[in-house]
């Protein structure tokens, strides 16, 4: 899973350069993609994932890794944090 963030899904985009004589060349923007280690509170232990800084910031404004990801869509989310999710679902439910 090369540069695509693991909790937000986004990924490369790509686009043109724009001359000053309005000449266009493709170009890629790169998502700003960070390896974190994140704390699960519920799980009490420690997840690495590759995440944009955006996400980052989200995970933070939300109250953590566990409340990101009970929140977050399925389909967003890469396995790795798809597995971390279901673990963190099975240990509040017991």
């Amino acid at each position: 899973m090369a540069r695509r963030c693991e909790l937000s899904g986004k990924g490369v985009m790509s686009g043109n350069n724009v001359s000053h004589a309005l000449n266009r060349t493709r170009r890629k923007f790169l998502p700003n993609l960070c390896n974190v280690t994140l704390m699960s509170e519920t799980l009490g232990r420690n997840v690495k994932l590759k995440v944009s800084a955006a996400a980052l910031r989200t995970v933070e404004h939300r109250g953590g890794l566990d409340a990101y990801l009970l929140k977050a869509k399925d389909t967003e989310l890469s396995d790795r944090a798809l597995g971390v999710k279901k673990e963190i679902r099975l240990a509040q439910a017991s």
